[in-house]
């Protein structure tokens, strides 16, 4: 038996390498990078932490590198200089996108819904990005949403206090809190509990299995002519969850859309009703909202963590924020958002959080549609382009004591996250920038600093904050490898 498959195996060998031939682009003038081997390419250099792995690549072979991953060519950046290449100068030409292969859907029907994962910066994609913008993100829209986020904000903070001297996981109670707010947004309504205890189902459990399932090493994006395989069954999960989290408002776009042909619904109440009032089928409806849903939470809750566990951590820091809150707020005064602005040291500890944790180490990746020059090199149709901010917010050329936790370092720097400055792009730059960027600045803010303001935090059992463990755990989110644990006071 052990005979006969080794040889059904020898006997493939030429088979496989003659298709792999067909879809490996011939080598020109590649950005250079670590050895391939054959067939696998780079895949099994990259651990368990690529933007790791790449940052060593690219201080070895410079700040424009590629790496084969299995058929498929990667690109990566590494600098501001490199990235600026990418996101600014050829910006018009490579803001493609390759939609993930875990996608339940056909290209056409991405094009035509996501806001994300559009393949193209076509007209559909720019009028939903633009409806979007107006609707959920402008500054009119970012500014008439306070009240929202300040009375969630408010509901946290009067949970946590009944939990005082208890520990607590601190990314729950902030996912769950960004939940219900974009819940009210979208829904005028809650999605899910605070109390997070005991419970490992529900909405929550969903979003996270969906992204899960997303950031997962896929063999058909190593090897796209595998893709209708579906070898992993990655697909096929992601359409099980996908549909787990359609249903959860299923049954609130119905009630919607019954109230409306009936004549009983004439208010426009929140995002939903806008979109049916504006003619969005249920498909395109669920598409937005779960993309709005799963990007909004993931990497809002991360940004908390870390800050937090960076303030625990560095103790004159810590004081330096609560000083400057007892100063601006007074000791008693729940936080508002009109005084986010009056508040800068807080806005450098989320900026610091920011350069040493960005949510998403590579961003999205975008894809050349066709063969173009980036620095002086050959870049093949259809590589696909990583900006590696991770490497870029850790870079001792840029920063000084780059790995160093210091907030003072931007007080008398006009350095911002807002796509212009390309050493610090933790929400990406050009047209494919993320549009939620306006409502996540004012949520991590607000929450941040009502945790500060509010409790006195420490580590369970006493133990020392400087011993927390840092560890990341790679994926579509940069998330701790372990949850921070901590007791309210």
């Amino acid at each position: 038996m052990e005979y006969t498959l080794l040889v059904s195996f020898l006997i493939l060998i030429p088979f496989f390498v003659l298709i792999l031939k067909q879809f490996i682009p011939k080598s020109g003038n590649l950005p250079p990078g670590p050895r391939p081997w054959p067939i696998l390419g780079n895949i099994l250099q990259l651990g368990k932490n690529p933007h790791i792995s790449m940052t060593k690549f690219a201080k070895i072979n410079g700040p424009l590198i590629s790496l084969r991953l299995g058929t498929q060519l990667v690109v990566i950046a590494s600098s501001p200089d490199s990235a600026a290449e990418i996101l600014k100068t050829q910006d018009r030409l490579l803001s493609a996108r390759s939609v993930p292969r875990v996608a339940p859907y056909k290209l056409s029907v991405v094009d035509q819904h996501s806001l994300i994962w559009s393949s193209d910066l076509s007209n559909h994609w720019k009028s939903l990005r633009a409806f979007c913008r107006t609707h959920l993100f402008s500054a009119k829209a970012v500014e008439s949403q306070a009240d929202l986020r300040e009375k969630k904000v408010f509901e946290m903070i009067e949970f946590l206090r009944s939990k005082k001297g208890k520990t607590v996981k601190i990314s729950e109670i902030m996912f769950a809190t960004i939940l219900n707010t974009l819940g009210n947004l979208f829904f005028t309504k809650d999605l899910c509990d605070l109390d997070y205890e005991g419970n490992t189902s529900g909405i929550k459990h969903v979003i996270r299995k969906f992204v899960e399932l997303g950031a997962m090493p896929n063999i058909s994006e190593f090897y796209p002519f595998l893709d209708a395989l579906d070898l992993q069954g990655l697909r096929k999960q992601t359409k099980i969850y996908q549909d787990q989290l359609f249903n959860i408002w299923a049954e609130i776009v119905n009630e919607k859309r019954q109230a409306i042909s009936r004549g009983s619904s004439n208010n426009i109440q929140d995002f939903l009703d806008i979109m049916i009032d504006s003619g969005f089928s249920d498909l395109q409806i669920n598409i937005i909202l779960m993309e709005l849903i799963a990007a909004g939470t993931d990497t809002t809750t991360s940004t908390i963590e870390w800050a937090m566990a960076e303030l625990l951590r560095n103790k004159e820091v810590m004081h330096k924020l609560q000083a400057e809150l007892r100063s601006k707020i007074g000791s008693n005064a729940n936080i508002r958002e009109s005084n986010i602005s009056e508040l800068p040291y807080l806005a450098a500890c989320v900026k610091e959080t920011l350069r040493i944790h960005p949510p998403t180490p590579f961003l999205i990746p975008r894809r050349a549609p066709e063969t173009c020059k980036l620095m002086n090199y050959t870049i093949p149709k259809n590589s696909r382009l990583f900006v590696n901010v991770w490497a870029i917010g850790r870079d001792s050329k840029t920063w000084e004591d780059a790995l160093s936790f210091r907030p003072e370092r931007f007080l008398d720097s006009s350095v911002d996250f807002r796509g212009q400055d390309f050493e610090f792009i933790p929400f990406g730059a050009g047209r494919r920038t993320c549009p939620g960027l306006p409502f996540a600045r004012q949520e991590v803010h607000l929450i941040l600093a009502s945790l500060i303001h509010h409790f006195e935090w420490s580590i369970p059992n006493g133990e020392d904050p400087m011993q927390l463990d840092m560890e990341e755990k790679f994926g579509v989110t940069l998330q701790k490898e372990k949850p921070l644990l901590v007791v309210p006071r």
